[in-house]
């Protein structure tokens, strides 16, 4: 987890486009299991802010993800997304 604090705290500097990319690639890791288990609750939190970053790729594939989750898993992403908007 510490990979991800050390991403965190480096994206306020960079270009949206940039960030939009990493926050994608993200949301991609946690949709595919790259790297990681599938959690696709953290997909869709990554997916939302990247999409919030201009990414239309990530908005597109937040919306496929959502088909396939309980209205209470898209409610936890959107939490967990604004939660880190906040923070960053």
């Amino acid at each position: 987890m510490a990979r991800f604090e050390m991403l965190e705290q480096g994206v306020g500097a960079m270009g949206a486009s940039a960030q939009a990319d990493i926050l994608f690639e993200l949301g991609m890791m946690y949709a595919t299991g790259r790297d990681c288990d599938v959690d696709v609750v953290a997909a869709h939190k990554w997916f939302n802010i990247a999409a919030i970053k201009g990414s239309a790729r990530a908005a597109e594939l937040r919306s496929e993800l959502s088909v396939a989750m309980t209205k209470a898993d898209i409610a936890r992403a959107l939490r967990e997304a604004r939660e880190w908007m906040t923070m960053h």
